[in-house]
């Protein structure tokens, strides 16, 4: 099973790449592009639906017995227990108004475990990857999350989105002002939950996230060092849910102000 895994691992990769220049290609001329407005504050263009066909084309040829799942078309089901997991563009908003803040992000999953994530950032080339139980690199670099800090001497990353209720958002960011942190919000939680894997930002919170924007993250977060929330793969595919991941000087403070924000 292993080299199954490692099969979809190297193709999850050039298809992330593939389908990050075609999207680069669109960003280029982003005030070109048909924008239409899923509900406040959610867009979609005719990038996000071209990616996606491109993406789940090149999966369907290599493995047509898996299922996909992505952010802009219906499910198409399988019979290998590998489920794909795509957002042609995560952070749609940045890309139709020329912000370097997006990515292409794919995860693989198998027995509701993410096993494959990629998090790849055609602008400035950065393809963050990893199989589980192997590490986790950007290109061809290790990467690991920060050591030796606590939230006082870092940046946590937070997120947002018109499913979930104001006061959370509200209270969260004053729990991490209080106690002497920074917040950073850069619109894409897929790329953020990447920045907490390279070591960029101490860790990432939201309280609504779908499973095209955070699985293949928490898969890099977890094999660079860090540490995850315990969620189910299969269920963060059919509902969402929160997100909590950090490295392990912070996490559980991190996770406390979570709890304390979402009344968890």
């Amino acid at each position: 099973m292993t080299n199954e895994i490692a099969k979809r691992y190297e193709a999850a990769r050039s298809i992330a790449r593939e389908a990050g220049a075609l999207a680069l290609r669109y960003f280029q001329s982003f005030d070109t592009l048909t924008i239409e407005a899923k509900a406040q504050q959610d867009f979609v263009s005719e990038a996000d639906k071209n990616v996606e066909v491109l993406t789940r084309a090149a999966i369907a040829k290599a493995f047509p017995d898996d299922a996909i799942v992505g952010e802009e078309d219906a499910p198409t089901k399988g019979t290998s227990g590998f489920t794909w997991v795509i957002d042609p563009i995560d952070g749609t908003t940045n890309f139709i108004h020329g912000i370097p803040q997006w990515c292409v992000a794919i995860a693989v999953v198998r027995n509701a475990e993410t096993v494959v994530g990629v998090v790849h950032d055609p602008v400035h080339e950065e393809c963050h990857h990893a199989m589980r139980g192997h590490g986790a690199f950007c290109n061809d670099r290790a990467i690991h999350v920060l050591a030796g800090r606590s939230l006082t001497n870092g940046s946590l990353g937070v997120g947002f989105s018109g499913r979930t209720r104001t006061s959370g958002i509200i209270s969260l960011i004053d729990q991490i002002a209080r106690n002497g942190g920074v917040f950073w919000r850069n619109g894409s939680g897929a790329l953020s939950l990447a920045y907490v894997a390279s070591g960029k930002i101490l860790g990432f919170v939201e309280e609504h996230m779908n499973a095209w924007d955070c699985l293949a993250g928490q898969l890099l977060i977890a094999e660079a060092g860090g540490v995850v929330e315990a969620q189910n793969a299969d269920d963060m595919i059919a509902n969402g849910g929160r997100v909590v991941a950090a490295t392990a000087e912070v996490f559980d403070e991190v996770q406390a102000m979570a709890n304390q924000a979402y009344n968890a």
